[in-house]
Order: C-alpha cells, then structure tokens, then sequence
C-alpha cells in the first residue's frame, strides 16, 4: 500500500546542509503526491504531548520557508532521544504519529539518531537520511562491524573497542563516502586556518587550531587543504617526542608554525587533551573542551622562554604559542554545491526508500572512479556491531601519515572527489552579490522562525 503521509526530522547538532536534505525529500513528494509533516525540534517533538508540527507541502508545493541555500533547519533540531525502556513514553510516540496521519517517518541526522530510530524502526516505518559534519556515519569496509570487541567495566557499564583493523581499503568499498554537511566544515575551517596563517607569519608565532569531530579526524584530516605544517587525528595518540622535535625544527626553518588538531586528540594513556572533570550533552556524549589549551601548555612547557629568546623574540612561551578554535562556525551558514545538491539527492532517495517500504534503511552516497558519486541506500543493520550498537566511523589509518602527522597519498586520493568541485560559481556570486548589501546596514535580520512559527499546529 502506497504511503499519503509521511513525516520528517531533524535530529541532532545542526549542519549547513540539513534544509537542502528537507527540501530534496519535499520535492521528490510532490512528484509523488505525498505529503510531508515536519515534526518540531526532533524526537523532542514527538515527546511533546502536543507534538508540534507543519505542513511542509500544501497541495503538494513547497513553503516558501525552505530554502536550500539556508543553513540550519527550519523545523528545528534537539539532542533528545526516546528511550525504548519507557514503554508508556515509547507507546505515546507511535500514537501521536497515527494521530497526525503520518504512515512513515524520515529521520535526518548521524549516528545518535540512527541508533535513536532503531527502537522505533521496530514497531513503524523508518529510514535515515544522513547528516554530520564529522563525517562519522558509514563505515570504512563492510565487515568493520564484526571487528568491535566489548568489556565490562568495574562501574558496570560496558566499553567498545577496535580489536584490529585491515590494513588497506578502496574507494569503492566505502559504505557511505561522504555526509552532507562534512564538505562546508572543512571550507570553513580551510578559511580559518589560511587567514590564522598570516597572523602566525606576522608575529612568528605557533597557532594551533582545533576543529570539531569528536572521535573521528575527518574535518582535521580534510584541514590539509589549508596546508597547516601538522595535523593531529583523534585516532592516533599524540606523541609529545615527535610533535616537540618536529615543531622545533619548523620553528626554525620558517619562524612559525600551524598545527590542527581535531577535538577528540588522545594521549599515549587513551586519555583526551584537556579532560579534567566529565561533563556531557544531552545525548550523553562526553563534552570536549580544552584540547588545544593542554597542547599548548605541554609545548609550553616543553619549549620554554629561553627557546624563544634565543631567537632573539622578546615573548615567552606563553606568548608565542597562541591557540584558536573554529568552533561552531563549521557547523552553520549557507552549505557550499556539494553538500546542497548530495543532500537533496539523499533526501529524496530517503523518500524513495520509504515508499518502497524499505523499513530501517539508510540513504548513502558510494563512490567508484568509473562513475563517480552514486546515491545509494543500506540496510541499517548492515552498520549494528553484534550487539545492535552502530558505532561512530573513526578515520581509517591508511588516510593518515603518522611519520609526517599529516595527509597520507590515499588520504589525498580520498578528499579529490569531494572537493575538487565542491564550490560552484554560484558560491562566489553569493560572496560578491550579498555579503555587502546595502540594505543589511538598514534592516536587522529576520529570522525564519518567525515565519515558521505562525504554520505550526498540535494535537
């Protein structure tokens, strides 16, 4: 039976590209003649009593609300999960989707949401259109998941490692090459890093900057671009030795040097740079803060003033090691072509998918160098370990140098195809065209919410 009403969310931190994802899935309904119900700030608005929704296809056109080019989501986003162990909480889900009409859902987001969706997708019609800028949601081969190991620790609670990991991959191979939103971070942080660059030349400096990607090194890894002299990925432990010595003789050759390191950087002890009391997010995810302070204080101290001064700088250590973080930058603002158009195309295939009753599977992107990017789709269990967890895609080894701690060759001929053509010319008319308009200096600005808002409707 064909499905006439499907619902849509977005869950999880915002990306740029999460508005291009709704609307692919929004026109590929109207093709279709389905409508679409974009349900309020993710699964929260599920567990919302009054369950806050809109119509995001009135006779089967789309609001003029979405736009594609906007960053963010208009349907609103939130870390919430439901915990199937609530049955009353789990029960009151399903029926509020029945009581809007909706036959099948549309998740949007990354690995927290697609384990989110895995209880729901039990009892209801589910499927996941992919988004993160970490890039984390696939896997590197397809048997990856059979390599995760599980121990239980004295707390109780259990704790997942790698045990082993083969040693080389192909393009082809990868279950999902590239997330929406993944290639307007890097040109984010790209930018960052070239403009940290001059003030590092400037004042003979070491900058060190840290990007976003929890454990996994993708945007630091697609950082290269940028040309920092170092990049550090939260998949091999930092080695103090060489980072100091390699610094060292930068530092000399050139009076600066620019060292990236993703968030999630680890000692040689498995401990995280600057983690001196726990805290975590509403998805129960460690919050990572002060890594590139504790790199800077360990080089700091390993360096020390008279390094400095006897090359005739008048700063001491602390002075002339400065850090700065990217921050939440990467995950705002207008997505560049790639990540619009694969997230519309991803959106869309999620749509397909759905009607096709293809319950819990997930919209992917495959790459293979005689036809270049296909839009896809794999069934969600293909990603569960043995014990139903799908784990976050950390970056394969084979994609990083460690010698060098930088891009390896593979690691180059795997960012070719994602970024080779991922800004279009319509990006720069943007940039000439509307960063300057006159009329910002007169109106302030007007948030889509306000509009959004007056569509809502509840239970």
């Amino acid at each position: 039976m064909s499905m006439k009403r499907i619902g849509i969310l977005t869950a999880g931190g915002d990306t740029p590209a999460l508005n291009a994802t709704i609307d692919g899935a929004v026109k590929r309904a109207n093709q279709l003649e389905v409508e679409v119900i974009g349900i309020i700030k993710g699964f929260s608005g599920l567990l919302d009593p009054r369950a806050p929704h809109l119509l995001l296809n009135p006779l089967y056109q789309t609001i003029p609300e979405l736009d594609p080019y906007m960053g963010g989501t208009i349907i609103g986003s939130s870390r919430h999960y439901i915990d199937p162990a609530k049955k009353e909480e789990f029960k009151g889900v399903t029926e509020k989707l029945s009581r809007m009409g909706i036959e099948g859902l549309i998740c949007i987001g990354g690995d927290g949401t697609i384990n989110g969706m895995q209880p729901i997708s039990e009892f209801f019609p589910c499927v996941l259109a992919p988004k993160t800028i970490d890039n984390d949601l696939g896997l590197n081969y397809p048997e990856e998941p059979y390599e995760w190991t599980r121990t239980q620790n004295d707390d109780g609670k259990f704790k997942y490692d790698k045990d082993g990991e083969r040693k080389h991959i192909e393009r082809d191979e990868i279950v999902n090459y590239a997330t929406p939103g993944y290639a307007t971070a890097v040109f984010v942080a790209v930018q960052a890093i070239q403009r940290v660059r001059t003030t590092a030349e400037s004042h003979r400096r070491i900058a060190i900057i840290e990007v976003m990607g929890r454990d996994s090194g993708y945007i630091s890894l697609g950082c290269a671009y940028g040309q920092p002299d170092m990049i550090l990925i939260p998949e091999v432990a930092v080695d103090l030795d060489r980072l100091e010595e390699r610094v060292r003789q930068l530092y000399d050759l050139q009076k600066n040097c620019v060292i990236v390191i993703g968030e999630g950087i680890r000692d040689q002890h498995g401990n995280l740079f600057g983690d001196k009391a726990s805290s975590f997010d509403p998805a129960g995810n460690i919050i990572m803060s002060g890594a590139a302070e504790h790199l800077k204080n360990e080089l700091a101290t390993r360096l020390g003033d008279d390094f400095f001064r006897s090359r005739r700088r008048h700063d001491s250590a602390n002075e002339a090691i400065f850090t700065r973080k990217v921050g939440h930058t990467q995950r705002g603002g207008r997505p560049i072509r790639f990540d619009r158009f694969y997230a519309a195309s991803l959106g869309g295939h999620a749509v397909d998918l759905l009607l096709k009753q293809e319950n819990n599977s997930i919209s992917i992107l495959k790459y293979c160098d005689e036809r270049g990017f296909e839009v896809s789709s794999t069934d969600a269990n293909r990603l569960r370990d043995r014990w139903g967890i799908i784990h976050a895609r950390t970056v394969h080894l084979s994609k990083y140098d460690q010698e060098r701690m930088h891009l390896s060759i593979f690691g180059r001929d795997y960012l070719k195809p994602i970024f080779d053509h991922a800004v279009g010319p319509e990006d720069v008319d943007y940039l000439h065209n509307e960063i300057f308009l006159p009329g910002n200096l007169s109106s302030r600005y007007q948030s889509i919410n306000v509009d959004v808002h007056k569509r809502i409707r509840y239970l």
